[in-house]
C-alpha cells in the first residue's frame, strides 16, 4: 500500500475527493515525548477513494488538503473529532467544516457514553476493527503492510457506517441536537490556548488563597515553557512539584534546592529564574481577582434531596429517549439547576433544554413529580 508524499499526489486526490458528498477523516500522532502533538499521517477516504497521506515527507505541501477540510460543499466525518481537529486548527488556523462527529452523533442517538469506535462500528455494519497495530510509532518509516492497513480502515468502515448513522439522526428527528455539539468543535475558542488557564488541569487539593494565585502562575509559566520546548507538561515540572512549590513557596532560587520533588542542581537551571518569578507574582496578586474554584456554587447550597431527585429525572428522561446521560449534564450541573433555576449549565439551554431542562425545572417547581410505574420511576404532569 503506497502512501501519498507528493504534493502533486495530494492535489490529485483532493480533486478527486471533491466529488464526494461526505469524506472520513482521521489522523495518526504521537505526543508522549512531546508539547505539541506531531502528525504522522493522515487518513481520508470519500466516494470511490481513500488514500493515507504522509505529512512527515520533506515533498509534501498539505495545503490542499485544508482547502478540502474547508469546502462547504463536502461534510468531513470524523470519530472523536477533538484532538484531530486541534492538530489541523494549530497546524493550519483552520477548522474543517461542515463536521459531523460520529461518537456525539452515537450518543445522542443512545448507543452509550463515549461509544468506542470498534464498538460503534460492529453494531452499525457488522464490521470487524483490527486493532492489533495501535500501539504502533507512526512517525517510524517505512511502516508495514498491515500498519498501513489498519491505519486506512478507520475510515474506510466510518464510510460505511456514516449513511447507516445520519439515517438513525434523522428518523429520530435530532439532526439539530447534532447541531449545536458541532457548532462548539467547528469553534475556534475550543482549540485556543491561553496559558492562564493551565491551573483548572491541575487537582486541587483546598489550597488556601494565596497558594491558589502562586499554583496559577506557576501553571501559567510551566505552559508558556512546555509550549516553547515542545516538552510534555510533566517534563518540565510535573503537577505535585508545583503543589509542593505554591505550599512552601521560594524566595530565592536556592531555595528551590528545600523543595521536595525537584532534581539536584535545578536551582542552578535556566528554568529556575522562571519559577521564581512566577512565584513572586503570586505572592503580590490581589485575591480578589481569584478565580472560582470548580463550578459555581450558590451562598445557600440547595437541599440535596432536588439534586438527587434531578437524577433520576435525568435518568428517566435519556432512557426514554435513548440518549447518554452525559451528553446532557453532569452531577455538578445538576446541582448548580438544585440552586438556581437560571443556572449558567448547557442543561438549561437548547436542545438539552428543550430534552431534560424544562422537566427538570417543572420538577423542581413541583407541576411534575415521581411517581412509580409497574416498578419504575416516571415523570407524571402533578394534579
Amino acid at each position: 500500500m503506497k502512501m501519498i508524499t507528493q504534493t502533486s499526489e495530494l492535489e490529485a486526490l483532493c480533486d478527486k475527493l471533491r466529488q464526494s458528498e461526505f469524506v472520513t477523516v482521521d489522523t495518526e500522532f504521537m505526543r508522549e515525548r512531546t508539547y505539541w502533538p506531531k502528525l504522522c499521517l493522515i487518513q481520508v477516504a470519500g466516494n470511490g477513494a481513500e488514500a493515507i497521506i504522509d505529512p512527515l515527507s520533506n515533498n509534501i505541501d498539505l495545503n490542499a488538503f485544508y482547502d478540502l477540510m474547508g469546502n462547504a460543499n463536502i461534510l468531513k466525518v470524523f470519530h472523536a473529532a477533538r484532538q484531530d481537529i486541534e492538530i489541523f486548527f494549530q497546524a493550519s488556523r483552520r477548522i474543517p467544516h461542515p463536521l459531523f462527529d460520529s461518537q456525539v452523533a452515537a450518543m445522542v442517538c443512545g448507543f452509550g457514553d463515549q461509544v468506542g469506535y470498534e464498538a460503534l462500528i460492529k453494531r452499525l455494519t457488522g464490521g470487524r476493527v483490527d486493532k492489533g497495530s495501535r500501539f504502533t510509532d507512526w512517525a517510524r518509516r517505512p511502516l508495514s503492510e498491515k500498519q498501513l492497513a489498519y491505519a486506512l480502515a478507520d475510515v474506510t468502515h466510518l464510510r460505511d457506517a456514516y449513511p447507516i448513522l445520519r439515517k438513525h439522526l434523522k428518523n429520530n428527528g435530532r439532526e439539530h441536537w447534532l447541531a449545536e455539539e458541532m457548532a462548539v468543535l467547528e469553534s475556534a475558542s475550543t482549540y485556543d490556548l491561553h496559558p492562564e488557564d493551565a491551573w483548572r488541569r491541575l487537582k486541587l487539593r483546598n489550597p488556601g488563597k494565596r497558594a491558589l494565585a502562586i499554583l496559577i502562575e506557576l501553571a501559567a509559566w510551566r505552559e508558556r515553557a512546555a509550549q516553547r520546548r515542545d516538552l510534555p507538561r510533566r517534563h518540565v515540572l510535573k503537577d505535585e512539584v508545583l503543589h509542593a512549590i505554591a505550599a512552601s513557596p521560594p524566595d530565592t532560587v536556592g531555595d528551590l534546592e528545600n523543595i521536595r520533588g525537584l532534581s539536584k542542581g535545578f536551582s542552578r537551571s535556566s528554568m529556575a529564574r522562571g519559577v521564581i518569578e512566577a512565584v513572586a507574582a503570586g505572592k503580590v496578586r490581589n485575591l480578589d481577582t481569584l478565580p472560582s474554584l470548580g463550578k459555581a456554587r450558590p451562598a445557600q447550597p440547595a437541599p440535596g434531596a432536588i439534586a438527587e431527585m434531578l437524577k433520576v429525572v435525568l435518568k428517566i428522561i435519556c432512557e426514554q429517549h435513548g440518549v447518554a446521560p452525559k451528553l446532557i449534564a453532569s452531577a455538578a450541573d445538576l446541582e448548580q439547576i438544585a440552586a438556581d433555576d437560571k443556572a449558567n449549565v448547557p442543561a438549561l439551554t437548547g436542545w438539552w433544554r428543550e430534552l431534560f431542562g424544562e422537566d427538570a425545572l417543572a420538577g423542581k417547581r413541583g407541576t411534575k413529580c415521581l411517581a412509580l410505574e409497574n416498578a419504575r420511576p416516571v415523570l407524571v404532569e402533578r394534579i
